[in-house]
């Protein structure tokens, strides 16, 4: 499986967690959450080879070990490359027992240290706070996300938003329907936010994008650019019920056209 391009210089991995590659000086590619294990890893640095890139950094865009789960594999090929991640999650990956630690309250048992919350443990410091920075050798926007983990960050390259898991996808709802979330009202704010951008369109895996399908108050997925997305917003907001939890399903990787 090769590297899917976005934008020159933006490209995403697919997976079960996609992973997002910006390139930067000459050969320089920032990965940008590296999966849930090593044989996702592996897949993705053959596509950054074939692609003629080099790894120059990481990027974890939260704690969730489905994010950072290839750190370790990546860094036994390239263990110079250094880690970022968000405040508290770059203790969290760096000490990855205290994912399952906080979820029990204790000590966690046999059945909560898969690797679905327990990934290998990598060295992560602190990536830039929110805003332009520069990281790999890449240039980029990070865009404070918080809710789903008890920190996260969006990507803005040029056109294209990694939305990270700030926002769900309708294949990912239909098979989770119930998400989990540090902080659902932090979750609520940071979508809000994400859909103030101007001109955000989806990118689903770079496919044929459904149309815009209203089925009771939970939108399918968010229009195309024929239609801007404040306008879907406030629709959705009158539509779903006051009461309610949840958030639309839209997508991981937005175009900004």
């Amino acid at each position: 499986m090769s590297l899917i391009a976005l934008a020159p210089g933006i490209f995403y991995f697919p997976g079960a967690v996609n992973s997002f590659v910006v390139v930067g000086r000459e050969t320089d590619a920032l990965l940008v959450d590296t999966g849930l294990d090593d044989s996702h890893a592996r897949k993705l640095l053959r596509a950054v080879a074939e692609a003629g890139l080099v790894p120059s950094g990481i990027l974890n865009t939260h704690s969730h070990a489905d994010h950072h789960g290839g750190n370790a594999f990546i860094l036994k090929r390239f263990p110079e490359l250094k880690i970022f991640a968000p405040p508290l999650e770059d203790a969290v990956i760096t000490h990855p027992i205290l994912e399952p630690l906080t979820l029990f309250g204790a000590r966690p048992p046999r059945e909560l240290q898969g690797k679905f919350l327990l990934a290998p443990p990598s060295p992560a410091r602190l990536a830039p706070e929110p805003g332009l920075c520069r990281m790999g050798g890449a240039d980029l926007e990070l865009i404070e996300v918080a809710g789903h983990a008890s920190l996260m960050y969006a990507v803005r390259v040029g056109e294209v938003l990694y939305a990270a898991d700030a926002l769900f996808g309708p294949d990912a709802l239909s098979k989770h329907p119930l998400t989990f979330c540090a902080d659902s009202g932090l979750q609520k704010a940071s979508a809000a936010k994400l859909a103030e951008l101007e001109g955000c369109a989806p990118c689903y895996r770079v496919t044929a994008i459904p149309r815009m399908t209203w089925r009771g108050w939970w939108p399918s997925i968010w229009p195309p650019t024929s239609a801007r997305p404040q306008r879907c917003w406030r629709r959705w907001t009158r539509a779903r019920p006051a009461s309610t939890n949840c958030w639309p399903a839209s997508a991981t990787l937005w175009t900004l056209p």
